[in-house]
C-alpha cells in the first residue's frame, strides 16, 4: 500500500476537494450489518424490500455516509485528521450495484482551534443521494528537525 500524506492545516484552502467512487456489493451490506447490528430487512431481505416504498433492498445509510469518512481519513485532510460531527440528510436510496460517487470540499478553516467544515455530497449517477457537513480536527504542518 502507497504512502498517503494528507494535507496539513496550513496547507487547507476553502474550495479545495476530494472524490472517491466505490460500488455497493452485496458483500457491503452484509459486512456493515455485521459491524453495526443493523439487521433491517429492508436491508437484508429482498422478498420484505419488495414490499416497501423502496420496492427492493437499499444499502444502510450509514454506510453511504461511511464513505464520507474514507475521503476524509485518506486524502482531505487524510492521515491524522479526527472526525468531530457530521451532519447528513439523505435524498434518494443507495443500491446494490449502485456506483457511488463521495465527494468532499473544504466550506471553512480555523486556524487557531485547527478545524475545518467540509461540505460533502454522495452521488449515483447524476443524483445527489445524500448531503452533509462534516467537521473534522486537522493535523499542523509538521516542523522540520533541526538536528
Amino acid at each position: 500500500m502507497s504512502e498517503v500524506r494528507g494535507i496539513a492545516l496550513e496547507e487547507m484552502e476553502i474550495g479545495l476537494s476530494a472524490e472517491a467512487v466505490r460500488t455497493v456489493t452485496e458483500d457491503d451490506l452484509d459486512m456493515f450489518a455485521k459491524v453495526s447490528g443493523d439487521y433491517n430487512p429492508v436491508h437484508m431481505d429482498e422478498e420484505f424490500a419488495r414490499k416497501t416504498p423502496f420496492r427492493g433492498r437499499i444499502a444502510h445509510g450509514a454506510l453511504v455516509a461511511s464513505y464520507i469518512s474514507g475521503v476524509l481519513g485518506n486524502q482531505l485532510p487524510g492521515p491524522g485528521a479526527i472526525f468531530l460531527g457530521l451532519n447528513m440528510r439523505f435524498f434518494h436510496p443507495t443500491r446494490i450495484g449502485d456506483e457511488v460517487r463521495t465527494r468532499v470540499e473544504v466550506k471553512s478553516v480555523d486556524l487557531k482551534s485547527r478545524k475545518a467544515v467540509m461540505d460533502c455530497t454522495c452521488y449515483v449517477g447524476e443524483k445527489l443521494t445524500m448531503q452533509a457537513e462534516a467537521e473534522v480536527m486537522v493535523r499542523k504542518q509538521r516542523r522540520a528537525s533541526t538536528d
